[in-house]
Order: C-alpha cells, then structure tokens, then sequence
C-alpha cells in the first residue's frame, strides 16, 4: 500500500466518513480552510488510479467508494511510523509524548485499564 500525501490524506478522511459521495460532498465534509473544488477532483482521480477508491458513474455524477477502510491504512503505517522513529517500541513512543506533555497521566491510566480488559480504544 502506498502512503498518501497530506491533500490525499484529507481527501481520503472525506470519503471514509462519508463512506460514499461525490466529490462535492466530500468538498462539503472537509474543514476550513477547504481547497478547490478542482484540487480536490484531481487528488480525488489519484486516489482512484491509485486503488484507494473506486469511481462509479450514476446518472450524470460520479460517486467514489473507498477501497481500503481506514482500519487498514492506519495499521500499515503507523507500524511503519512506530518501527522508523521508535525502534518498533510503542513503551517508547508512549514514553515520547509523555514527555512531550501529549499525554496525561489519566489518558496513561485509561489505556492501562483498556489493555488490562483486553478492549482498544
């Protein structure tokens, strides 16, 4: 699978919260500042050339489904992310945004409670 970059990313947000659309719907969903309605069209056609979405002519309208649910996309690269900048140790990531003041002592507390229960987040 291929990382997306940030204007793919945002689009492919749209689209997974909308589960389906048109590029102005997805236009709609992003937040402020929003770019173009043609930017947007053409990260969309990249999106659909790249297999992250499938395009689908009704009526007049194009309507674009996503093909890889956001499960997977955010398991595959936030492996990759925790394995290039934390030796693959999510103790150490952890540990980096405690210090970072990112996470609090209650937010530590609940995970240890979610993974105690054998529950995600």
């Amino acid at each position: 699978m291929e990382k997306l970059t940030p204007n793919e990313e945002e689009a492919m947000q749209a689209i997974w919260n909308s589960e389906t659309g048109t590029i102005k719907e997805f236009l709609d969903s992003i937040p402020e500042p929003k770019p173009p309605y043609t930017t947007l069209a053409s990260t969309v056609k990249n999106l659909e050339k790249k297999k992250f979405i499938l395009g689908k002519k009704v009526g007049n309208t194009l309507c674009y489904t996503p093909l890889i649910k956001e499960e997977e996309y955010k398991k595959t690269f936030m492996g990759e992310f925790v394995n290039d900048y934390f030796s693959n140790s999510y103790k150490e990531l952890v540990t980096f945004f405690a210090n970072q003041e990112k996470i609090s002592a209650d937010d530590l507390k609940e995970i240890i409670k979610m993974i105690e229960k054998g529950k995600q987040p």
